[in-house]
């Protein structure tokens, strides 16, 4: 079996661009998984499996679904730990809004480069349309913000880490052509901050944004490379 080109385009794209650093021992994944798509890319903080033959170039629409987020195992019982200040201790509360933010974070960078690059966004399958399904796991926010009546400041110089796992399918037959899994820590300003919501927000902004023109440039090159 032989890998579509198009398909090896976006990965090699993506992978330049999402990964941060290796962050954990590396893994060594099979060749073929249960799925019987093959591994295109095995680093440190990044997995991709393609679909054998699949096009990614002849898709002119996107269907994005919401992104569901996780948190890292144990975060809050952690967090709440190490954090002295009662009305500084993470409540369930927070953990939904913080993972809403998320959510809509994501959302929002993947439409905006998505159409800026000429990429219909749809919300029903159809003939070249490519259903995107994202989940954000292992979400470790390093400082965040809690509402509480409290003063109390909390300080950090990065906003933290978390883990994107992206599905590509064909809409219409519901295959899935591509599977990426890549680890992106923030890698801060050099010097600890105050955290604020508003701080939170921005850094985020800018791991998503990455992930999201990585991903619209990708499919750029997939485009281009039709017909070659």
């Amino acid at each position: 079996m032989r890998t579509s080109s198009k398909v090896l385009i976006l990965t090699a794209l993506m992978t330049a661009s999402l990964v941060a650093g290796p962050l954990w021992a590396k893994n060594d994944m099979p060749a073929i998984n249960a799925e019987g798509m093959e591994l295109v890319k095995d680093t440190k903080s990044t997995t991709i499996y393609s679909d054998p033959g699949a096009d990614l170039g002849i898709y002119t629409a996107v269907m994005l679904s919401d992104a569901s987020v996780s948190f890292k195992k144990n975060w809050k019982r952690d967090y709440n730990r190490d954090t002295r200040d009662l009305a500084g201790k993470v409540k369930d509360s927070d953990m939904d809004r913080i993972k809403e933010g998320v959510a809509t974070i994501f959302k929002q960078a993947f439409t905006e480069q998505l159409t800026a690059g000429g990429y219909k966004l749809v919300d029903e399958p159809g003939e070249f349309v490519l259903r995107v399904k994202p989940a954000i796991v292992d979400l470790d926010v390093y400082a965040p913000d809690i509402r509480s009546a409290s003063r109390s400041r909390t300080y950090s110089e990065s906003v933290g880490e978390m883990t994107l796992n992206l599905e590509l399918y064909d809409s219409l037959t519901n295959d899935k052509i591509v599977s990426v899994r890549d680890h992106k820590r923030d890698l801060g300003h050099g010097y600890a901050q105050w955290r604020t919501s508003g701080k939170n927000k921005a850094d985020a902004q800018r791991m998503m944004n990455a992930w999201a023109k990585a991903f619209t440039e990708s499919l750029d090159e997939a485009k281009a490379s039709v017909g070659k």
